[in-house]
This record gives C-alpha cells, structure tokens and sequence, in this order.
C-alpha cells in the first residue's frame, strides 16, 4: 500500500470489474462471489470465502495479490471502503425492466410529492420574511452554489431575483467564492445554497463572508454546519431512498424553498414587483409574440 489517502482513492469494486476478464478461472469465482456481495465478503474470513466460491485458500490470496492488494487484509479493508457507500449503491436490482419502466413516473410523482410534503412543514415555521426583508436591503446580493443541483439553482436564484430589480450575482467556483467573501461588508447579503450544508468551500466562504459583517441567508439542512452559522435558516430537508437512478428529489424541495423565498420578497414589494414583471412581459411579447398567459421569461 501506498499511504491512507491512496487506499482511500482506489475503487477495488472497478479494478475488480475491470481485471476479472484477465484472471485464472478460480479466481474468476472468487471475484464474482465478491461482486455479487461486496458487503458479506468485505466481512468474511478468508476461508470462509475460499470455501463458498469453492476454490482453495491460496487462491483467494493469489486473486488479491491480482487485483493490486499485498494481501487478503488489505483486500478486506478495500472492500469495507467500498462498502461504505451503502448497500444502495452496490446491490443489483432484480425487478422487471418493463415493469420498471411503465412505473416510473408513478415512482418519481410520489417521491416529489414525499419530499415536498416533508419540507411544507418546516419551511412553514422558517424566518421567511426575514430573509426577504435582508434582501430587499441589500445594496448586493451574491449567491453560492456547488455541486449539480445547488450550481444550477443558485443561477435560478439569480434569474429570479433580477426580474425583482434586485442587484444580484450568481457564483459556483470555490476561489472565486472566497474571493468575493473576502471583499464583503454589512450592506450586503449572501445567499448560500447547500443540499447537506456540509460542503467546505461554501461553509468557509460564508464564514469569511460574516467576519466581514455580512449577513447569511442560507437553503440547507438544519443542523449542517452551513446551517448553524446562518443569520436566517431556509430549511431543506433531503430524504433519499433505494432508488438510485433517478436525480435526488431534494432539488424539488430546493426549488420550493427558493420559491418561497423570492414571492416573499415579491409580494413585500408589490407595486415595484407588478411594474418590472409588466415591462418585462411588455418586452418579451413585442420580441416573440405570445397570449396573455404564456410563461414570463420562458
């Protein structure tokens, strides 16, 4: 082995994938028992895994020598890495394609549904209008996001804000989100977004960000650490099931809480919202034409 970090970085589930093809028909069985369950055999004896793929001892010693590992204990401790990730990763699903594939909007309208539901509730109890009030007085809002839903969302947040004549700039790189924290100061806002609130990059820009007397308003899990430094806590509460092949509907409740967020600011400012949304509107219609209810921006 070559140090703690390199273990940590090796995928013995893709390495065993990838050299099955390549090994004695013995040890070829010895990475198929693995394959099929990673969690049972990163728990099992070395005999007890000899004797279920029914191959010798020494066989299962030369087949982890084969797959990079000095010897069956580290093979082990790979397989415990990999298993780490959850059996919902690992496990092979053995339900009908077609049965699969005829449920699935079923499957995910009901998971949205779940998730929306969870977070109606503690989205009702959050200091909206708080935060709402903080962004209305901001001289300038700037919005943190990483990741594959929080990058996206925090340029929808910036859409969003900019059809309210908010001043508003939208930012996914790490630097360039230190860079920016570091040049705050009490007359402006951040708004950070984070699913777990446990990414570090935006954690420590946002607490950059408040040393300078900026205030945070940040949509992520209650007690993150992203969440706990907070000026004002959106809440957004993930559920994540066994189903792993669609995108996780936490974004759902993201963009519900961002949602809410904004009309809040949108409704406080009525008169001022009404007019921008009519000249938009206005502007739009004499570009590409369109009926009284067609989306506004799309």
């Amino acid at each position: 082995m070559n140090g703690a970090a390199d273990s940590l970085s090796i995928d013995i589930v893709a390495r065993i994938a990838e050299r099955a093809p390549e090994l004695r028909s013995a040890e070829r069985k010895v990475a198929a028992l693995i394959l099929d369950d990673i969690v049972s055999a990163s728990r099992a004896s070395i005999g007890a895994l000899a004797e279920k793929a029914e191959v010798s001892v020494a066989t299962v010693t030369r087949f982890a020598k084969a797959v990079g590992c000095e010897d069956v204990r580290e093979l082990k401790l790979r397989l415990a890495q990999a298993a780490g990730v959850g059996q919902r990763f690992l496990k092979r699903d053995a339900h009908d394609p077609d049965a699969v594939s005829h449920s699935l909007a079923v499957r995910i309208f009901e998971e949205v549904q779940a998730t929306l539901a969870q977070n109606q509730g503690a989205l009702c109890a959050a200091p909206i209008a708080e935060a709402a009030d903080a962004l209305g007085a901001a001289s300038m809002i700037y919005v943190f996001g990483m990741g594959g839903g929080s990058t996206a969302l925090a340029d929808e947040m910036r859409f969003r804000l900019v059809r309210l004549g908010r001043p508003v700039a939208s930012y996914q790189d790490g630097l360039l989100q230190r860079m920016v924290a570091s040049t705050l100061s009490k007359e402006q806002v951040v708004v950070a977004l984070s699913v777990t609130g446990q990414t570090l990059e935006i954690v420590e820009s946002c607490r950059l960000a408040k040393q300078y007397g900026t205030r945070v308003i940040a949509l992520t899990a209650p007690a993150s650490p992203l969440g706990t430094l907070a000026d004002w806590l959106v809440p957004v509460i993930a559920i994540e099931t066994d189903f792993i092949y669609k995108p996780s509907s936490s974004r759902y409740a993201m963009m519900m809480a961002l949602d809410l967020l904004v009309t809040e600011l949108a409704v406080k400012q009525a008169d001022h919202s009404r007019e921008l949304l009519r000249r938009m509107k206005h502007a739009l219609d004499a570009h590409r034409g369109g009926g009284e209810r067609q989306p506004l921006g799309d």
